[in-house]
């Protein structure tokens, strides 16, 4: 019985694999720069609230 999950990934298989990993880190990435950025700005907003109510 030949089980294919018993044969080693091809050279060719294995970078495309790596490539959609790769694409997908990325993706990744770029969401949690987005909300990153979202907050940032709620924490900068709010410190101006902050320092506005002050004077």
């Amino acid at each position: 019985m030949f089980l294919p999950f018993c044969v080693p990934p091809s050279a060719e298989s294995r970078r495309q694999y790596q490539r959609y990993k790769l694409e997908m880190m990325k993706s990744w990435r770029d969401a949690l720069e987005t909300r990153l950025a979202a907050l940032n700005a709620a924490i900068s907003t709010v410190e101006q609230q902050i320092s506005q109510d002050v004077e």
